[in-house]
């Protein structure tokens, strides 16, 4: 129980921060929260939740990581969609299930808000990120051109999701380098599940948590409206604006 309940501050803490700190700098935060702990149990516990500080991996060779990430940028930045199908995002976070952590990967048009497509897994790699967008595929129009952005995850710059992307001629970019809220609409969207659906809620099984994300996608797209949409929901959106 104490190692469950230290899990979920640790994650608290790794998303907090972007995920740029490792283990002695979570523990550390823990610390001066009044949470006294060993630096190897957190170092334990972060392993088995798959959390590793991007930086470690993006640092090691700075000039040829910036030069990396510069290749691919943000190419979004200054471009607004006009209708469905011309820029996706995406990003993951995290869900309890059972006392064991799942992780959700999300697709979401940018124009209308809408999620396309989602994966559930127990591992955070290439493989749970690339599932959410083949079903979004599976389900919408994939033009050449289309654009999708997602945050500097290891997922997302893994050659295996790179080639993929790149022969369905879908246009690749990243966060910029330092700017938190380059992907705000796919946070937004993760807040609101949260707090809606998952906060102070417990799902004994997988199958309840995936039901509830079944059920909440389908409320998001169909019934929530938004005002960054004229208090629309992202299906109305769509017919009307798209």
């Amino acid at each position: 129980m104490r190692d469950i309940e230290l899990k979920q501050n640790v994650h608290k803490l790794f998303d907090e921060y972007n995920g740029i700190y490792g283990s002695p700098k979570i523990h550390q935060l823990l610390k001066q929260q009044g949470t006294i702990t060993g630096k190897n149990r957190i170092a334990r516990l972060m392993q088995e939740c798959n959390l590793k500080a991007r930086c470690a991996c993006i640092y090691n060779n700075h000039t040829a990581h910036d030069r990396f990430y510069a290749s691919i940028g943000n190419k979004i930045h200054k471009i607004e969609a006009t209708g469905p199908n011309q820029i996706w995002v995406g990003d993951v976070t995290y869900l309890r299930a059972n006392k064991e952590w799942r992780y959700l990967a999300v697709i979401m048009d940018k124009f209308s808000r809408k999620i396309v497509g989602w994966s559930l897994s127990v591992k955070r790699n290439v493989d749970l990120s690339l599932t959410a967008f083949k079903r979004a595929a599976s389900k919408r129009l994939v033009q050449s051109g289309l654009y999708f952005h997602s945050d500097r995850g290891s997922e997302y710059v893994a050659y295996k999701y790179r080639d993929w992307l790149k022969k369905q001629g879908v246009i690749q970019s990243l966060n910029r380098k330092g700017i938190m809220n380059d992907n705000a609409e796919m946070e937004s969207f993760f807040h609101q599940f949260k707090a809606e659906r998952v906060h102070k809620n417990e799902y004994t099984t997988e199958g309840e948590l995936r039901a509830v994300i079944i059920e909440y996608v389908r409320f998001y797209n169909s019934k929530r409206i938004h005002s960054s949409l004229d208090y629309l929901t992202p299906n109305d959106y769509e017919v009307i604006m798209g």
